[in-house]
């Protein structure tokens, strides 16, 4: 019985934690590479140009004369990275 029971939580552990390890980890590496100019989509869904990194903030441009400060955590995606990591 103490067999099978290792064996579900070591499926378990196998589907569902690492992958979650691993996404969470290339989340944190994406938020770390992003700089001044790059484009990106918040967790709500706006689109933006970081004008500004802080210590645990991004101010991100939205629209004209229009800057919002953001939480590093909020930032779902890179929607294109400035033209200097592209050479």
């Amino acid at each position: 019985m103490i067999i099978v029971w290792l064996l579900f939580i070591g499926g378990f552990y196998f589907l569902f934690i690492a992958p979650q390890k691993k996404k969470q980890k290339q989340h944190e590496k994406m938020l770390a590479s992003l700089q001044t100019g790059d484009e990106v989509v918040t967790t709500g869904g706006m689109f933006g140009t970081i004008t500004n990194v802080k210590d645990d903030r991004f101010v991100i441009k939205v629209a004209e004369n229009t800057k919002i400060e953001i939480g590093k955590g909020f930032i779902q995606s890179v929607a294109r990275k400035t033209a200097d990591d592209k050479k």
